[in-house]
């Protein structure tokens, strides 16, 4: 895999029963990528959050889809966790030069929580909010090499 991006796109209903076919693939990519274990069990745990934020805080009961686009660049995978429903709160100016340790965990709402897990375990994380186009969240990690192996 050279300088190129590889797309993987998966295009899925937004329910919860579906998250597994989303994860599933995940592992797929990044243990062919090279990824560790322990890597993947993070990213499968971000990308989980990710979804079920689509899915709860996007359509709500009624039905929609979320896609999912895995691209592969070297060492780097990001997972963009795509939406077309009503945009939720915007995430990032809430979160912007906050810690989870500036507040009490009663003020923290549940979508605020899962935005600090999915940072706590990506090496990065954005949230696009478009009006009339849902909200895009794009989840990054490289992968760590140990010294030995350079």
């Amino acid at each position: 895999m050279s300088g190129e991006v590889q797309k993987v796109v998966i295009t899925l209903p937004a329910s919860a029963d579906f998250v597994d076919v989303v994860r599933l693939n995940l592992y797929g990519i990044a243990s062919k990528m090279g990824f560790s274990y322990e890597e993947i069990e993070d990213m499968k745990v971000a990308v989980s959050e990710a979804c079920n934020n689509s899915i709860l805080h996007a359509y709500g009961q009624e039905g929609g889809i979320v896609e999912v686009t895995f691209e592969i660049k070297g060492d780097i995978l990001s997972i963009i966790v795509k939406d077309e429903g009503e945009i939720f709160e915007d995430i990032s100016a809430q979160t912007e030069g906050k810690t989870l340790h500036d507040k009490e965990l009663d003020d923290v709402d549940i979508g605020g929580l899962g935005f600090y897990l999915m940072q706590a375990l990506m090496d990065d994380v954005s949230v696009e909010n478009r009006a009339g186009k849902g909200t895009q969240v794009i989840l990054t990690k490289r992968i760590l090499r140990s010294e030995e192996a350079v």
